[in-house]
């Protein structure tokens, strides 16, 4: 298997907390997608940072049935409405945020939020590989630069893509970073040192990496292992191959090893079949959720199971394929485009969709199974690449490549919650 694997020591340190605010937006009209019915059996499909990718890659015919319905940046955690310009600034605090504020702005793609313990939160670019500190909103403070990481940036999705911090990150202080190399996609463990980046050590490697359908989502399961969703690099034939990281959503420890417990012995491998995993995300019950970018015809949110065969690139889309999963709900490309997804404090998935410039409410039962779909942010902010309920706020992500992107906090209410 092509990846490498190295302990780390790890030094402790401390974290800035500076400051910021939070807070409601207007919601679009609901729109109702197709949903299943089973319990998470069946599809593919998969997911990417921009729909420029989707016609590569032949399929044959998906069997489901239509879905209804309709650089260098400025640094600034300034407060404003939607429509407010990128500020360089520091905002000053409120006690009590109530409506829509930007948190951070003036981005060049920002593609992973995560939170830190203390509140505070790290935020990668894409495009530069910078990775900024963003401080618990209304602690008081400015936003900074923590550092930036050595990925190779060309045309299409590679970069600075997912973060994800582990449970035991305040005992010691290291997060976890995916990002492209000229030759791969890899991760790197990142010591965090009052306020800076440590030197990365690369624990996994060898991920394979293309101008599309690089993957890049990375987030720490209630089992305390890495889970990875990677894209088939625009190469259809490794989403169903065993032997290849590609197409895939892996499950590895913090130093980078094949995790106990997966259905493929010492593979890393947790399922197959995707064409490009963007959002990864643990409801109450402990099961993991993930949005899958289709190609021309279906995006979908799946339920994912160990060992199981999610379809791509034989179907897109709900196919009736014992062979394969269906996906829970099903979206026209049109509608949708996800990316990163949450689950609430009411057990819903939240969907932020790039394409559908939305985010997508989608309520799901004990069972398994989806209710009605509900859209929400229609075209306020553009396309929305990362979401995250922060305690009762909702922090997205704009991904409309302008080097004008932000981090913006709302109230849950704005996109359709409680």
């Amino acid at each position: 298997m092509p990846h490498s694997s190295r302990s780390i020591g790890r030094a402790l340190s401390g974290c800035v907390v500076v400051a910021l605010l939070t807070a409601a937006c207007s919601t679009g009209g609901p729109s109702a997608p197709s949903v299943g019915t089973g319990t998470g059996a069946g599809g593919n499909g998969g997911t990417s940072g921009t729909e420029a990718g989707r016609g590569s890659g032949a399929t044959s015919a998906p069997t489901a049935t239509a879905a209804p319905s309709s650089g260098t940046s400025a640094l600034s955690p300034t407060a404003t409405t939607p429509a407010a310009p990128t500020s360089t600034r520091p905002a000053t605090p409120q006690a009590t945020p109530q409506g829509p504020t930007t948190l951070l702005s003036g981005l060049d793609i920002a593609w992973s939020v995560a939170v830190l313990p203390d509140g505070s939160a790290l935020v990668s670019e894409r495009n530069t590989g910078r990775i900024l500190h963003v401080p618990k909103p209304g602690s008081g403070g400015a936003s900074s630069v923590a550092g930036r990481l050595p990925i190779t940036r060309t045309e299409g999705e590679g970069g600075l893509l997912g973060l994800a911090v582990p449970a035991d990150f305040d005992a010691d202080p290291v997060f976890y970073a995916y990002y492209s190399t000229d030759s791969d996609n890899r991760i790197a463990a990142v010591p965090w040192r009052d306020g800076t980046l440590g030197e990365p050590v690369v624990i996994f490697s060898g991920i394979p990496r293309g101008r599309y359908h690089n993957g890049g989502r990375i987030a720490f399961g209630p089992d305390g292992y890495l889970y990875v969703g990677t894209g088939e690099a625009g190469d259809t034939s490794l989403s169903q191959n065993l032997g290849s990281l590609g197409g895939k959503i892996l499950r590895i420890t913090p130093d980078g090893d094949p995790a106990p417990g997966n259905p493929f012995g010492g593979s890393p491998i947790w399922s197959l079949g995707h064409r490009n995993v963007q959002g990864l995300a643990w409801d109450s019950r402990k099961r993991l959720w993930a949005s899958e970018f289709g190609q021309n015809t279906f995006d979908e949110l799946n339920l994912i199971e160990p060992g199981k065969n999610y379809g791509w690139p034989e179907v897109e889309g709900r196919a009736g394929n014992p062979d394969f999963v269906d996906p829970v709900a099903q979206w026209p490309t049109s509608e949708m485009s996800p990316s990163g997804i949450a689950v609430g404090p009411d057990g819903a998935v939240y969907m932020a969709a790039l394409r559908g410039q939305s985010v997508w409410r989608v309520p799901v039962g004990a069972d398994g199974t989806a209710g009605t779909p509900t859209r929400h942010l229609q075209g306020t902010y553009g396309r929305i690449r990362d979401i995250h309920c922060v305690g009762d706020r909702v922090w997205i992500t704009t991904s409309n490549n302008d080097r004008a992107d932000r981090l913006i906090s709302l109230p849950l209410s704005a996109v359709g919650a409680g």
